[in-house]
């Protein structure tokens, strides 16, 4: 068993019942699923106005590979009622594999650790409050420390 974090969000419809369904359907394909509280914030690097996130992070065990756990997410994305109109489109849920144990690997279907999760807040806030302590492989730092750089990054430190 691995022991991965996800991120959540939802802009759509009923945002937090979105989450909420997802979340059950999580527990369905991980272990010990942990889920964070639920933040809302503003959209990030979308070409067009869209409303507000809700936002939360999972952590849960495996024995799924990468490849496959993603295959299983598009899943629940899909019948969580997600269209890719485009990449960056407003959506019903979206699920993001974001560090699945200590592994560092990169293919066309999956970056691991999710390559922008350092700089997210929406990720790196839910996250701390469940996983402050899981060390990013790829720099060393844990989540809480990534999210104290983000927070000095933004004050201008």
């Amino acid at each position: 068993m691995v022991r991965v974090a996800l991120s959540l969000g939802s802009n759509l419809g009923d945002r937090r019942a979105h989450l909420e369904w997802a979340a059950d359907r999580l527990r369905s394909i991980l272990a010990n699923l942990e889920t964070s509280d639920v933040i809302e914030t503003d959209p990030v690097d979308v070409p067009d106005p869209q409303p507000p996130y809700l936002n939360m992070a999972a952590t849960g065990q495996t024995s799924l590979t990468p490849d496959r756990l993603i295959e299983r997410l598009l899943d629940i994305e899909q019948r969580g009622g997600r269209e890719r109109r485009s990449p960056k489109a407003a959506r019903t849920i979206d699920l993001d594999l974001i560090l699945y144990g200590d592994v560092m690997m990169a293919t066309p279907a999956v970056s691991l650790p999710h390559p922008r999760f350092r700089t997210r807040r929406f990720v790196l806030e839910p996250l701390a409050a469940i996983a402050a302590d899981w060390v990013d492989p790829v720099t060393g730092r844990t989540v809480r420390q990534l999210l104290d750089d983000l927070n000095d990054k933004e004050k201008g430190a």
